[in-house]
């Protein structure tokens, strides 16, 4: 095992790099806090009867474990780059496993809502973590394949968690959740313990918290791709608040066959990101953002051109087009993120973080307005615009804010040019 101080050997980095163990590794932190949010959810109606309160009061256990994730992402990424990856890993994974057994044998709902705050406040830092992690040891435009694949692998054990909470739930009851919540947290944090490496690189003479966030916020180039990501992603959180209410409101469908339909594009996202392991390693970032930024853009404006029409009315021609939308964004989150965390490298846990923050807290809010665009309106033009606004904008992030990398590239061959051409004479 290596230390949290001083520079880790390049062997040991390439070693880590193409390991099975360290993609496993990262997958289980990566997934251990979302997996805990939707094992949860199928138990909210037995929490609210158990504990005698209102269903409304039982879904803070889901909101305020979403607030908690944010709030991770803001601490565990800059402390990830101060003291290493490793020793915040087993120490937020440490809280997640005591907040757990605090939730298992919670006797209140307000205690069981405080627990689950922790819980999220600690297993979120292998979200952050992990993305930090990539960075150290891949290069820049191998970054967006290993977050792609990272995604990809933890979306089939996500999508399958409320069916697992649910069958747990009736089988032993709703603390059986928190019992395997607890083994699960446990089980990564020693696994990370005893084989995960320290990947975090020598750090630069002050570059403390302030001078990384100062660097960050400096550039161009990082606020760039990070509105980028973040502005593409509030698109699955508009979607997901305004879509029941359009399926099964406006179209008179049932909740199950929303559920069926929503989970189309959660498997066409899945399937963007497995392309994007794909193709990556063959392409420039920046090439695959603008891909999956054209496609992405493409799909919003048809499913907006289709509700001015009044054709989408049905499920099949909203959710088709919102498959497209979807498979491209896949493209442009994971190497949107690649390219933030690469600004500076030894700061990717503080660009993570910000990123991860941004995400969830804008998040919660764009959810409420896509509610309130698919339940407010007999029509799903309001919802539609929405999410082409957001494809327009994230876009610019990248026309208005994001250097084009060929023209730095070419003023350094310049500048290297006339050093050659004064030394000649």
């Amino acid at each position: 095992m290596h230390g949290m101080m001083g520079k880790p050997p390049e062997a040991v980095l390439k070693s880590a790099a193409t390991s099975r163990v360290m993609l496993i590794l990262l997958v289980v932190m990566t997934g251990v806090a979302p997996i805990s949010l939707y094992l949860l959810v199928p138990a909210l109606p037995k929490l609210a009867t158990s504990f005698g309160r209102d269903i409304a009061i039982a879904q803070m256990t889901v909101s305020l474990y979403m607030v908690g994730i944010a709030c991770s992402q803001i601490i565990m990424g800059p402390l990830s780059d101060r003291f290493g990856r490793r020793p915040v890993l087993v120490a937020g994974l440490s809280l997640m496993v005591a907040a757990s057994i605090a939730c298992s044998f919670a006797e209140t709902l307000p205690q069981l809502i405080g627990a689950r705050f922790l819980q999220a406040l600690g297993g979120a830092s292998g979200m952050v973590v992990s993305r930090a992690i990539i960075r150290d040891l891949y290069e820049r435009d191998q970054i967006g394949a290993r977050i792609s694949l990272v995604i990809a692998v933890m979306m089939i054990a996500q999508m399958l968690s409320p069916l697992t909470g649910g069958l747990i739930e009736t089988a032993f009851g709703w603390r059986a959740i928190f019992y395997f919540i607890t083994a699960a947290s446990l089980a990564t944090a020693v696994a990370i313990a005893l084989a995960l490496p320290e990947t975090r690189r020598e750090r630069v003479p002050g570059g403390g918290f302030r001078g990384d966030v100062g660097g960050l916020f400096k550039s161009r180039a990082f606020i760039g791709f990070m509105l980028c990501q973040v502005l593409a992603s509030q698109i699955i959180f508009a979607f997901a608040g305004g879509g029941p209410y359009i399926v099964v409101t406006q179209m008179g469908r049932s909740s199950a066959e929303y559920g069926a339909w929503f989970a189309t594009t959660g498997f066409a996202y899945l399937v963007g990101n497995l392309f994007c392991v794909r193709f990556a390693p063959r392409h420039q970032l920046e090439r695959l953002i603008w891909f999956g930024l054209a496609l992405q853009l493409t799909g919003s404006l048809l499913n907006l051109v289709w509700s001015i029409l009044g054709l989408n009315q049905t499920p099949l021609l909203l959710f088709g087009t919102q498959m497209i939308v979807m498979f491209a964004n896949a493209f442009v989150m994971s190497n949107s993120a690649a390219g933030a965390i690469s600004v500076r490298p030894e700061a990717a846990g503080t660009a993570s973080g910000a990123m991860g923050f941004l995400q969830m807290g804008v998040g919660s809010l764009v959810s409420q307005s896509g509610a309130y665009f698919g339940g407010h309106f007999a029509t799903t033009l309001p919802l539609t615009a929405a999410i082409a606004v957001l494809s327009i904008a994230s876009a610019s992030t990248m026309v208005f804010l994001v250097p084009r990398r060929d023209v730095v590239v070419s003023e350094e061959l310049m500048e290297q040019a006339e050093e050659e051409e004064s030394g000649m004479m």
